[in-house]
């Protein structure tokens, strides 16, 4: 009964990884081959598909494009709900619940709600088709989150540190950068990496406010499938490099992930 329950988790995982197994394996078939032949492998292996990715500027841009704003949504988002987060964990104020709420509110909201809305705004300002613009757009969801992650984080450091570090002469932003920052150092690793996939993943806005110069790879596959029709290897080359960056954010912050879930609210 014991080794049955052992290898559950490993059927589990199997499972979970069949997908991405399934759409590597794609990645390296033409499309002929996938449309006409069931196969576990390629039987005709082909570079094809990521070689027109990489020399096509319609493709790499478009990674380029993700990444640029990704970074730029995560960046603002975490310094942004650093002071908030600060703040619903240290004071008490009129309505600060109410306010709280309110925030987690407009992470509960569809994007579609507000496509049009961020479309009319950024065309008239001259910031439809930036980076800026799709980076801004995701605060909108983003920063609500990595408040209400920090803040769970940051209520669970002791008020009397703050205390301690003012007494010995810290001002606030000393101690702030010096000592409360590295002691939630987990808590931002957290925040960090659910921003990040957040954002990358959202397709509605990005496609909305852009359309050639800050184009991101998500749009480029849903256009050319609409296109083309079948070229179902290159779009399954284009989705197996769009696992890499997630990949890589989950490597270099798995420590802080691992401390996060055991210690934060996630």
């Amino acid at each position: 009964m014991i080794k049955y329950k052992s290898l559950l988790p490993i059927i589990y995982i199997i499972f979970l990884m069949l997908p991405i197994y399934w759409l590597i394996n794609m990645s390296f078939k033409t499309t002929n081959e996938i449309l006409g032949v069931f196969s576990l492998w390629p039987l005709e292996f082909t570079l094809e598909n990521y070689r027109t990715i990489f020399t096509d500027p319609t493709w790499y841009n478009g990674y380029f494009n993700s990444i640029i704003y990704v970074a730029m949504n995560t960046v603002i988002s975490v310094t942004v709900a650093l002071p908030a987060a600060y703040a619903f964990s240290r004071y008490n104020f009129l309505g600060d619940k109410h306010l709280f709420f309110w925030l987690l509110t407009n992470r509960m909201a569809p994007a579609a709600v507000f496509a049009l809305p961020f479309f009319q705004l950024y065309s008239s300002v001259g910031l439809f088709d930036t980076h800026i613009a799709v980076a801004l757009a995701h605060c909108l969801f983003n920063i609500p989150l990595a408040v209400w992650i920090l803040e769970g984080f940051m209520s669970g450091v002791p008020k009397e540190l703050d205390e301690t570090a003012f007494l010995d002469g810290y001002s606030f932003s000393r101690f702030f950068g010096k000592i409360f920052i590295p002691t939630i150092a987990s808590g931002i690793g957290v925040t960090m990496f659910f921003t990040f996939m957040y954002s990358w993943v959202e397709l509605l806005l990005a496609k909305t406010l852009t359309s050639v110069a800050a184009k991101p790879i998500a749009a480029t596959m849903t256009r050319t499938a609409s296109a083309s029709g079948y070229e179902l290897g290159l779009l399954a080359a284009a989705g197996a490099l769009t696992i890499i960056p997630g990949a890589l954010v989950i490597y270099f912050v798995r420590n802080h992930i691992a401390k996060g879930f055991a210690l934060g609210r996630v």
